[in-house]
C-alpha cells in the first residue's frame, strides 16, 4: 500500500509539474517571441519533457505539439477560444510522449464521382459525409489551431464523395525525428536512387484503389469518350493523430471539379455550385458487392504467388496516368500478371509450346484464364500498337476510345480473374502459368 501510494504521489507531482510548465508557456503574450524555441518558458518545458520522458530536449516536436494544442500566443486574438486549457493540453502532451502506435488517416476526394454505393472494407470506406462529419475526419479544431488563417471549408468539401483509408503505424522513431525527419536523414544515402515500384500514394491507399479498380468502371461509364474512370483522385490529404507530426495546410475545394448551378427560388434565379460528375449507368449499383468479404479475397490474392509480380502497381499506375502512359501501364499490368522470365529464355526441346514466343504465351495464358480467345486477339492488336509506339514507327495512328477502353478492360479482367485463381490451393506461380498456357494454347 505504501509503495503504491508513493508511486501515485510521484505521478501526481509529475502531472502538476507538467501542467505548471505548460501554464507558463500559455502565458507568453501575443504575438509571441521571434523565436519560440529560445523563449525561457519553452526551454524550461522542453527540459522538463526530457527529464520526464527521456525525449532529448524535443524542441521541434514540442513546438509542433503546442501549436496543435492551441498555443495562445500563436493564435489571433479573435480565435483565442481555440486554445485548450493548460491542464487538458498537458494531459494530451503526456499521452503523446507515451504513445507507441499512431493512426494515420488518408482522405481521398473522389472527384467527378457520380452517386456511389456506400462501402466499408478493412479500414477503408467510400462515403459522402456532411460538413460536421468531414470536419471530424480532418480534425478541424487541430487544423484551426495550427493554421488559424487558413480555415477548412468543410461545407464545400462535403459536396464530394470520399475514400477514407486508415492505418496504424508503430512509433519507432523519437518525437524529434517524427517532427523534423529531414534532420535525421542518413546523409550518406544515395538521394538519387529510385525505388522501382514506389507508388504515388501511400501503400494503404494504393491497395484500396486497386481493390476498387477491379470493378468494371469502363462498363458502367456513360461518357467513355470523356473518361472510363468513375472518379479521379487528384490528391490525398493525410493526417496523423501523432501530435508530433505536423499537419499540412487544409485543402481547397477549388482544387476539385465544381460547376455553376442555377436554381429557381420563387421566380428568382440563384447561382450556386455543385460537383461536376461523370454519370454512370444503373449497373454501377453492383459496386456494393465490393464489401468486406470481397476485400478479404483481394488481400489473400495480394499475398499469393499469382500476385507476386507488380500487377497492383501497374493497375493503379494506369488509373493515375494520362494519354499513352495509361495504355502502356495497362499493357504492363497484363504482362506482369501473365508472363514469366522463362518466356524470354531458350526453351527445352521437350516444351510442347516450343514455337510460342513471349507475346503468344501471354495471349494463350489470357485465353486460358478468361476462357476467351477474342480477348487474346484483342491483346495482340494492342501489343502491336504498343510496340509501334515504343519503337517509334512512322505513321502511328491516334489511339481510339475503343482501344483505350479495351486495354483497361483486359487489364482489369486479368487482375480480377487472378483473385479467383488465388482462392484455389496454393501453388507456385510457374505451375499456374504453365497450366494456363496449356489450357489456352488450343484456343488461339
Amino acid at each position: 500500500m505504501g509503495a503504491a501510494g508513493s508511486a501515485w504521489t510521484r505521478l501526481t507531482m509529475a502531472d502538476s509539474e507538467l501542467i505548471a510548465a505548460v501554464e507558463k508557456v500559455w502565458r507568453i503574450p501575443r504575438p509571441g517571441p521571434d523565436n519560440l524555441l529560445k523563449a525561457p518558458a519553452f526551454v524550461a518545458l522542453s527540459a522538463l519533457c526530457d527529464r520526464l520522458y527521456g525525449a532529448g530536449s524535443p524542441k521541434f516536436a514540442l513546438s509542433t505539439a503546442l501549436r496543435s494544442l492551441g498555443l495562445p500566443c500563436q493564435l489571433p486574438a479573435k480565435q483565442a477560444g481555440l486554445a485548450l486549457d493548460p491542464a487538458t493540453a498537458a494531459t494530451a502532451l503526456d499521452a503523446a510522449f507515451g504513445r507507441k502506435i499512431a493512426v494515420r488517416r488518408h482522405l481521398c476526394p473522389l472527384d467527378l464521382a457520380d452517386d456511389l454505393a456506400l462501402l466499408a472494407f478493412g479500414r477503408s470506406r467510400v462515403a459522402q459525409f456532411d460538413a460536421d462529419e468531414l470536419a471530424s475526419l480532418f480534425d478541424a479544431p487541430r487544423l484551426a489551431r495550427t493554421f488559424p488563417n487558413t480555415p477548412l471549408d468543410a461545407k464545400r468539401l462535403a459536396q464530394f464523395h470520399w475514400l477514407v483509408v486508415e492505418e496504424e503505424l508503430q512509433l519507432d522513431q523519437p518525437p524529434e525525428a517524427r517532427a523534423a525527419p529531414a534532420l535525421f536523414m542518413d546523409m550518406r544515402r544515395d538521394f538519387g536512387e529510385i525505388e522501382p515500384h514506389l507508388g504515388r500514394f501511400p501503400a494503404a491507399v494504393e491497395s484500396a484503389l486497386a481493390f476498387l479498380l477491379l470493378a468494371p468502371w469502363e462498363e458502367w461509364s456513360t461518357m467513355l469518350e470523356v473518361d472510363w474512370r468513375g472518379f479521379q483522385v487528384p490528391w490525398i490529404y493525410t493526417i496523423s493523430d501523432d501530435l508530433f507530426e505536423r499537419p499540412n495546410l487544409p485543402p481547397s475545394p477549388d482544387s476539385l471539379s465544381l460547376e455553376p448551378w442555377i436554381v429557381d427560388d420563387h421566380g428568382e434565379e440563384i447561382e450556386l455550385e455543385r460537383p461536376t460528375t461523370l454519370p454512370l449507368d444503373d449497373a454501377a449499383t453492383d459496386l456494393a458487392q465490393f464489401d468486406e468479404s470481397a476485400w478479404r479475397e483481394f488481400l489473400h490474392a495480394a499475398t499469393a504467388s499469382v500476385y507476386e509480380t507488380p500487377v497492383v502497381h501497374f493497375l493503379v499506375r494506369a488509373f493515375l496516368a494520362d494519354g499513352m502512359d495509361e495504355i502502356m501501364a495497362h499493357m504492363t499490368a497484363i504482362e506482369a500478371a501473365l508472363s514469366l522470365e522463362a518466356d524470354y529464355r531458350a526453351k527445352p526441346r521437350g516444351d510442347p509450346h516450343l514455337k510460342f514466343g513471349p507475346t503468344k504465351r501471354v495471349m494463350a495464358r489470357m485465353a486460358g484464364l478468361l476462357n476467351d480467345a477474342q480477348a487474346a486477339r484483342a491483346y495482340k492488336d494492342l501489343f502491336e500498337l504498343r510496340s509501334a509506339y515504343v519503337h517509334g514507327r512512322g505513321g502511328l495512328q491516334k489511339v481510339s476510345t475503343p482501344e483505350r477502353v479495351r486495354a483497361r478492360s483486359l487489364a482489369r479482367r486479368v487482375a480480377r480473374a487472378l483473385v479467383d485463381v488465388a482462392a484455389q490451393p496454393t501453388r507456385p506461380r510457374e505451375d499456374i502459368m504453365s497450366d494456363l498456357l496449356t489450357k489456352g494454347a488450343p484456343l488461339l
